[in-house]
């Protein structure tokens, strides 16, 4: 991904100008911000951070109707069919758009149903196993794995890309791992605090809460750059880990397919701002996300870009569409 991160006044973007004065009436009614996972986690929380920027500049009422199960499928069919008028915005991550379409027939055109607006926040998910267990890293864990001959690894679901990267250990570097799938990171992180899994996946803040506290240790980030807010946990890539583990989960918003492009202008003008205040960057970090920003056509343009490459981990990792 063609990252720009926010820089001051030197994050304007071509795409905002004449356009924005010629938009007719937008937005004209409340705008709904569809948001895939549970009530308080992430998304649904940055969600309404964006909400109350967007309802700040334009006078008009943000409605976050988030949209859990199915692996974000449910919510990213909604805004699929809704008007493409950009009254309702997707907010989703990357599962949704480039992994799920691999894995399962869905009802939606992960390209042509959309109009990507941009990402806010890249940043892998961590691996992590309770501080008794004998590594330090993903070199140690991988050996312990062997002469374990089998360990558990606790995800948020199938098709996530916490599930793709366990088989990918499996496949590319011979852990035997088996994956047990949550319905939330929540309840695999008891299990694994309680000694019913070896290891499971996190969001890196929900990491340095059990790694400050002493209950876990974090061997890994599974993207391209570490996180601010696990700044010393390297990454799967910067430990020889390469092949599958160089690429970066993204959150971002998209909107309906055919989005009329001054409209599309105006919520990314709304977009870019609202990732330039210092309370939602402080949020996206807190969130073990680095703040980011590109144009449309940008984020289009990586989409196609990466469809085939996360096509290529899936089959490499062995899943097959159900």
């Amino acid at each position: 991904m063609k990252r720009r991160y926010l820089l001051g006044a030197a994050m304007t973007s071509p795409l905002m100008g004449t356009a924005i004065a010629q938009t007719p009436a937008f937005p004209s009614r409340a705008i709904r911000i569809v948001p895939f996972g549970q009530a308080g986690g992430p998304l649904d929380v940055l969600a309404r951070l964006f909400g109350e920027k967007m309802t700040k500049s334009w006078g008009q009422p943000v409605v976050v109707e988030t949209k859990p199960g199915a692996g974000g499928l449910l919510a990213a069919d909604f805004v699929a069919k809704a008007p493409a008028d950009g009254h309702t915005l997707l907010f989703t991550l990357t599962n949704t758009q480039l992994v799920l379409p691999f894995l399962q027939k869905v009802p939606y055109d992960p390209i042509k149903d959309f109009q990507p607006l941009t990402p806010v926040g890249v940043g892998g998910p961590v691996l992590m196993v309770r501080a008794d267990t004998p590594v330090n890293n993903m070199a140690e864990f991988v050996a312990w794995t062997k002469s374990k001959g089998r360990v558990t690894c606790g995800t948020w679901g199938q098709g996530t890309a916490a599930h793709l990267y366990t088989e990918l250990l499996k496949s590319q570097v011979g852990a035997p791992m088996e994956h047990v799938a949550y319905k939330g990171q929540g309840p695999a992180h008891i299990d694994l605090l309680s000694g019913v899994l070896d290891s499971a996946w996190a969001n890196p803040a929900t990491a340095k809460v059990f790694l400050d506290s002493g209950k876990v240790r974090v061997l890994g980030i599974a993207g391209t750059q570490r996180v601010s807010v696990l700044p010393s946990v390297p990454t799967f890539p910067e430990q020889g880990l390469k092949s599958g583990f160089a690429t970066d989960s993204w959150f971002g918003f998209l909107a309906p397919a055919k989005t009329p492009r001054p409209v599309v202008d105006k919520i990314v003008e709304n977009l870019r701002q609202s990732i330039q205040s210092p309370d939602v960057r402080a949020k996206l970090v807190e969130f073990g996300l680095e703040p980011v920003f590109q144009s449309p056509d940008e984020f289009a343009k990586d989409q196609i870009r990466d469809l085939p490459r996360w096509e290529a981990l899936i089959r490499a990792a062995g899943l097959k569409a159900s």
